[in-house]
């Protein structure tokens, strides 16, 4: 019985998966125009007929009856996991609906991009992943911070429930509250309550860096906006007389190919900036810069990069490190080198899927394998105990308390009040400072930076100001040159 049972089931999700054909072949049909041979044609109608018929077959025959949306939705999942692809995926209702609140830029809710794994075991849970808070968002503004978990909302497990599910308790009335419980790393948990307001999420923040003439612009997302908002940056420090710029690509997961050209182009002479190739003639594309470079002639310019930087911001780092236009420091990026084209489908959902892959100006692909930064900075890593002791300090509220008591507190208090609680829980005062900040800019606009704690960013600061910058950016090597080089030592 049992045997037979098992059997079943992977007998449905096998038909679920074929029956994504008649879905597509509606709405597209990529396959029959796209066919060169008459046999092709034949081979891709024999299988659209075989999953009309073995999808009826299932609802007139199964067992039980099956509500044809889960079918549906199984076949999408399983069409598009057949490719062994993790960009390439089905959004349902409530994915695709974050995409398009993401991509007009404002809703209500508390804040954080989200992705959640559509699988969940034992050894592996399925928690919502924070992949970015919105700047100026509660979420930002209660410290939650790139790669932390959340494993529960008012108590409820994420790993339990779907991701539809996930937004409909973070989404609400604004001015409500929520509350979540945050993982970060492997121990340490503390919860937060958000208060849900309406969200805007602009995409490029700048301004300059003080007592310097450096630019400093914070690019979140690469958006139909974004290469307008680096232009009125750039306007800015022009008025400023800057003399050097950073761009911080930090956390930044992509998105528009075009807008990633388009702000290269500002910076960039002459030559490729990008180009996409695939198997389809017409996503086959190369993108040269133009004259409308709008940047001082060799200012010098630092790009941050991170292990989550990626897709187009890696186009961008990879043009001006090609090009040799700007030095990278940080940590070695992503490794995203595919395009996606999302697709609505017929009941409030979509899929995305991979057209074509990109290559830098020196012809290299970094998917799977990232743009190792010229000058590599990292952050310090916590220790166990130290951990633990960051757990207690958070779980125990008394910065949140203290704060409350003290409105205004000047960077001289923070640092004054930070030094007596780096003597009682053992914490570096870097840190400590930076919790205390972010608790006293909770009802502020968010700092554009945080010198103090960012060593990065510090880093790149010294490294754009330094009198060997010319000669450092001329040592810098081509993505090509890399990739020849590691090929060699495996020899």
């Amino acid at each position: 019985m049992i045997k037979n049972n098992s059997i079943g089931l992977n007998v449905q999700k096998a038909l679920c998966a074929l029956f994504l054909f008649i879905i597509l072949s509606v709405t597209a049909s990529q396959c029959f125009a796209e066919s060169k041979t008459s046999e092709k044609k034949n081979t891709c109608r024999q299988y659209s007929d075989m999953m009309s018929s073995l999808f009826y077959f299932i609802q007139q025959n199964y067992v039980d009856e099956v509500d044809p949306e889960v079918l549906y939705e199984g076949a999408i999942r399983g069409m598009l996991e057949s490719l062994d692809d993790p960009y390439s995926s089905y959004l349902d209702k409530a994915e695709w609906r974050s995409l398009t609140d993401t991509t007009v830029g404002n809703f209500g809710g508390v804040g954080l991009q989200i992705t959640k794994p559509y699988e969940s075991t034992p050894e592996k849970p399925a928690y919502v992943e924070v992949a970015q808070p919105i700047e100026n968002s509660p979420g930002a503004k209660a410290g939650i911070i790139s790669g932390d978990l959340i494993i529960k909302i008012e108590d409820v497990d994420t790993s339990t429930i779907s991701m539809e599910e996930v937004l409909g308790m973070l989404r609400g009335t604004v001015g409500e509250d929520v509350k979540v419980t945050i993982r970060r790393g492997k121990t340490l948990e503390f919860e937060r309550v958000l208060t849900r307001a309406v969200i805007e999420n602009p995409t490029v923040k700048y301004g300059m860096i003080e007592n310097t003439k450096t630019g400093y612009i914070r690019i979140s997302s690469f958006s139909a906006n974004t290469a307008k908002n680096v232009q009125d940056a750039l306007d800015s420090f022009k008025e400023n007389k800057y003399d050097s710029l950073i761009i911080d690509l930090r956390n930044n997961g992509g998105g528009l190919l075009s807008s990633a050209v388009d702000i290269a182009d500002k910076f960039i002479d002459s030559g490729v900036i990008v180009s996409t190739k695939s198997r389809l003639k017409y996503e086959n594309s190369v993108y040269f810069a133009s004259d409308k470079k709008t940047v001082v002639h060799n200012i010098p310019i630092v790009v941050l990069v991170n292990g989550a930087s990626a897709s187009a911001s890696e186009i961008l780092s990879g043009a001006f490190k090609d090009t040799k236009t700007a030095y990278l420091v940080g940590q070695k990026t992503y490794g995203k080198g595919s395009v996606q084209v999302p697709n609505s489908l017929l009941d409030s959902d979509g899929f995305k899927i991979t057209v074509a892959r990109y290559y830098s100006p020196s012809d290299v692909n970094i998917d799977k394998k990232g743009i190792m930064p010229d000058e590599e900075v990292l952050f310090p890593e916590f220790s166990e105990e130290e951990e633990e002791r960051l757990e207690k300090l958070l779980s125990s509220n008394v910065i949140e308390k203290y704060v409350e008591e003290h409105a205004e507190m000047s960077e001289k208090n923070i640092e004054t009040y930070a030094s007596s609680l780096c003597k009682e829980y053992n914490l570096d005062g870097r840190v400590v400072r930076k919790l205390i900040r972010n608790e006293v800019d909770r009802t502020k606009p968010s700092r554009l930076y945080d010198m103090d704690y960012d060593v990065q960013l510090k880093k790149a600061l010294e490294i754009v100001h330094s009198p060997d910058f010319a000669q450092k950016l001329s040592s810098v090597k081509t993505l090509k040159e890399m990739e020849e080089e590691s090929e060699e030592s495996k020899k």
